[in-house]
């Protein structure tokens, strides 16, 4: 009786850790995400201010507005990821204070560009390097910890512990079933063959669901948050070269200095981008070497043109639809997985009890089968 009581407690608790395992791992997916999100409205906000900038103060216009909702959006998932994840909280607090640096010398790189001051381009210079300085490496760390967060939950599912359990408990119940054969003269007692039976379909039936859970999450990690994570790194690495761009016309006359940059940003998309949004960014590519020329050939109104024109065929436009095609399949990757973790908990968490109810039952069915041969004995 104490045998097939453990067995249910122990085989239950094992399936209670799965789900609380599940819900961490879609916990820790959200932040991850949400991490990488705040990574890139960062940037996103880095190269709206440096284009906006190089537009000139009369001509800000809807990115000066893109920029202020970047930067909003930014300080709120800055909030929502520190009320989310306790042990993010130190960093994000660190990290709050770098990007209001960052906001406060766009605002003086704003002002001064306004008067007409050539001092701007300095302050909004200053404050990209201080951004990529202070703020990306709190954020890059950020990431790998949620990451890793995230992967040792889903690996929270423990088929090999409950076939373990169940084994012992069968192996517990065969010896049983040889010292009462031996003592009351009869081959199986039925009580005990009936909690041996329970152990066994429990054990088959939940391990099954766990192997089922694990291989699910392996392929949730390999396929769709893979996918999420590849996309908002390209995503982050792609506004960076936007931004570099745009500081390589500002600094007219010495900007090449920001090309190998672009390029260093340029082969991260390159590498980790999803095929689907490769061809938004080529096309913003070919406008990006043309501008390249033209600045090589000191055609620097038009290649600034090109920059922060709005055609169809202007970098801004074709870089606009890369990035709104990552930040969409970001989305729909990382509600695909987490959705995906939710919606299994359930089974896991009625198994358990399932499976603690059982455990009584087979203490039942072995203290009847004992009581029965006791009586014939009597």
């Amino acid at each position: 009786m104490t045998t097939v009581l453990l067995f249910g407690v122990l085989s239950a608790l094992v399936q209670f850790w799965s789900w609380q395992s599940d819900g961490r791992a879609a916990d820790d997916t959200e932040q991850l995400v949400l991490v990488q999100e705040i990574q890139s409205s960062l940037l996103r906000a880095d190269a709206l201010a440096t284009n906006a900038f190089l537009a000139g103060a009369n001509a800000e216009g809807d990115q000066q507005e893109e920029y202020d909702a970047a930067v909003a959006s930014v300080f709120a998932h800055i909030a929502e990821a520190a009320e989310a994840q306790s042990a993010d909280r130190e960093a994000l607090a660190a990290l709050n204070v770098a990007v209001n640096d960052y906001a406060t010398a766009v605002a003086e790189a704003r002002v001064n560009n306004r008067q007409g001051f050539p001092v701007g381009a300095e302050y909004l210079n200053l404050a990209s390097e201080g951004l990529r300085a202070d703020a990306i490496p709190i954020l890059a760390n950020l990431a790998e910890a949620n990451g890793e967060r995230a992967e040792d939950a889903m690996g929270g599912q423990q088929p090999v512990w409950l076939v373990l359990i169940g084994i012992a408990a069968l192996v517990v119940l065969v010896r049983v079933n040889q010292v009462l054969a031996r003592q009351f003269r009869r081959r199986i007692n039925v009580g005990v063959a009936v909690a041996a039976l329970v152990v066994l379909l429990t054990t088959v039936v939940s391990a099954a669901a766990a192997a089922r859970g694990s291989d699910q999450n392996d392929d949730l990690l390999g396929d769709e948050l893979r996918s999420a994570v590849d996309q908002a790194a390209a995503r982050t690495a792609a506004n960076d070269a936007k931004a570099n761009e745009s500081l390589r016309l500002i600094k007219r006359g010495s900007g090449e200095v920001f090309e190998a940059p672009w390029r260093e940003s340029a082969a991260v998309v390159e590498d980790r981008a999803a095929e689907e949004t490769l061809d938004e960014w080529a096309a913003y590519a070919e406008s990006h070497a043309e501008i390249v020329a033209l600045d090589d050939e000191d055609r620097w109104l038009l290649a600034r043109e090109i920059a922060i024109g709005d055609g169809e065929d202007d970098s801004t436009r074709r870089f606009a639809a890369f990035d709104d095609a990552s930040d969409a399949l970001v989305g729909e990757m990382a509600e695909t997985t987490t959705e995906a973790l939710r919606s299994g908990r359930g089974f896991a968490l009625a198994g358990s009890l399932l499976t603690l109810a059982l455990g009584f039952v087979a203490a039942v069915a072995v203290a009847r089968g004992i009581g029965a041969r006791r009586r014939e004995y009597a």
